[in-house]
């Protein structure tokens, strides 16, 4: 697998220089993905731009490496402005998967999902010992 690793506080972007995330490919981005888990990292960012086509093993490894990242609060977020190989992503159907067309855009996701974490998500749904038994209007 050919790629330029960048670590930063925050996350780390593997900067794929691969024609297709298919055969070998795949297996190698996922030992790596471990190996920066194993250092602590769970926000990754993959610069795709090169990419243009993915396999079902690629698309398994991205759907097992972006659980990973979520199970840890982290993000994986898939950098590629490519409108087809968006498509491809889509159609395989990897849930919560974060695509950004630009890295600034990526990195700023990473940080904003940071702080929902630190932050807490907060709780959106309504809780009755909140208003004192108040209850909420069904009208519109």
């Amino acid at each position: 697998m050919n790629y330029k690793l960048e670590r930063s506080e925050q996350y780390a972007l593997i900067d794929l220089k691969e024609n297709s995330f298919a055969d070998e490919i795949p297996t190698s981005f996922e030992e790596l993905a471990r190996k920066l888990f194993r250092e602590g990292y769970h926000n990754l960012i993959v610069n795709m731009n090169e990419t243009k086509s993915i396999d079902t093993t690629g698309a398994g490894v991205l759907r097992k490496v972006n659980r990973l990242c979520i199970n840890d609060l982290g993000l994986l977020v898939v950098v590629t402005k490519d409108d087809d190989f968006i498509d491809l992503l889509e159609d395989s159907k990897i849930p919560d998967l974060t695509i950004m067309p630009t890295l600034e855009e990526a990195v700023d996701a990473v940080f904003m999902n940071d702080l929902e974490n630190e932050f807490g998500s907060g709780d959106d749904d309504y809780d009755e010992d909140d208003y004192g038994g108040v209850s909420e209007s069904k009208e519109p």
